[in-house]
């Protein structure tokens, strides 16, 4: 009953966000309710949104076909069932960079740094997401420098860190940036506790580092 009561919390949660245009949750919106898929982020916050469309978005994010399935699911789940339950895993993180154009950012992570578009929110856009493989990269729009640009590189304060599994494919990376065009803040070079790494400079002066292991 604990988890169920906690289910509806996030449904009405949901229903909030909706009203209050909370870009993330159009995307989940999108992803989970069929009658939703087709929709930009701005016809979903335009369209009705009842509490039972937050419960079934959160039935079909849990693996059942309507509210009432989740409800009966969980109902036959046993105290030793529920005792015994994997541990929540996080599968995946996302660094946030602090940009002062996200067209600009976007960009240069798509044609320079082999990134994709997750996301892109706002108008004019403010917010994006960009993915390579595995790898999540918030982009975040602000006006004026959130670190100084001189501590930032004096001190060599990461924005991310990224890495790959094999020391071929760290070589590769590198080449593929060289040849396009990117600017390094620290070269391709092999560190004293054993891993290869470089680090790339974004056009904000962010600062990127990609790592991978030696042999």
């Amino acid at each position: 009953m604990a988890r169920l009561d906690n289910l509806k919390k996030q449904a009405k949660l949901i229903l909030r966000w909706h009203r209050n245009q909370y870009y993330p949750v159009a995307e989940q919106i999108r992803r989970a309710l069929p009658h939703f898929r087709h929709l930009s982020d701005h016809e979903i916050f335009a369209h009705p949104f009842k509490l039972s469309d937050a419960q079934e978005l959160l039935a079909r994010q849990h693996g059942f076909a309507s509210w009432q399935a989740l409800k009966g699911g969980l109902a036959t789940v046993s105290d030793q069932a529920a005792e015994t339950a994997p541990k929540a895993m996080i599968t995946a993180t996302a660094a946030q960079l602090f940009v002062t154009d996200i067209k600009a950012s976007c960009d240069f992570f798509t044609r320079r740094l082999g990134f994709s578009i997750v996301f892109m929110y706002g108008e004019p856009p403010f917010y994006a997401q960009v993915r390579r493989d595995r790898g999540l990269i918030n982009l975040k729009s602000v006006d004026q420098p959130v670190v100084d640009p001189a501590l930032r590189d004096r001190e060599a304060l990461l924005s991310a860190d990224m890495g790959v599994e094999t020391e071929e494919e760290i070589k590769r990376l590198f080449l593929e940036f060289q040849a396009a065009g990117v600017t390094f803040f620290q070269t391709f070079r092999r560190e004293p506790w054993g891993a290869k790494t470089f680090i790339v400079k974004d056009p904000d002066g962010n600062l990127l580092l990609f790592a991978g292991p030696a042999d």
